[in-house]
């Protein structure tokens, strides 16, 4: 009974989440209302707010749900076999090949099908 009462977002979860949101937004305004600071202090007070703004919403349960997906998702790209540059190339040479070759079959395809068209049409010339 506990562990569902823990695992449940509560008002106070939202209010944190709303709040990130909030002091993120601040950050972002502040880049703009400040224009006459010198741009490397601007970007910081946007930086100092998305950060800000991470660090309060990952305090609410909504947080902890999304950082534990996203370092599952982590997890789960470390398992993925990435092919080696070698087979990247050879998959891309066939994949060239490949358009290549139907690129030429569509259009011999279309001088077929137009030909057609013009003797049913009777549009051929002289």
């Amino acid at each position: 009974m506990n562990e569902q009462v823990e695992n449940e977002a509560t008002a106070l979860d939202a209010a944190k989440l709303v709040l990130g949101v909030l002091v993120l937004i601040g950050g972002i305004v502040a880049f703009y209302v400040f224009s006459d600071l010198a741009p490397v202090v601007r970007w910081l007070m946007v930086l100092a707010g998305l950060g800000l703004g991470l660090l309060i919403a990952s305090q609410s349960q909504y947080g902890r749900e999304f950082f534990g997906f996203v370092n599952a998702a982590r997890g789960e790209l470390r398992k993925v076999v990435w092919p080696t540059q070698n087979e990247t190339l050879k998959t891309t040479a066939v994949v060239f090949v490949f358009v290549l070759v139907m690129g030429f079959f569509f259009w011999g395809l279309d001088m077929v099908l137009a030909w057609a068209t013009k003797i049913l049409t009777g549009q051929q010339g002289s």
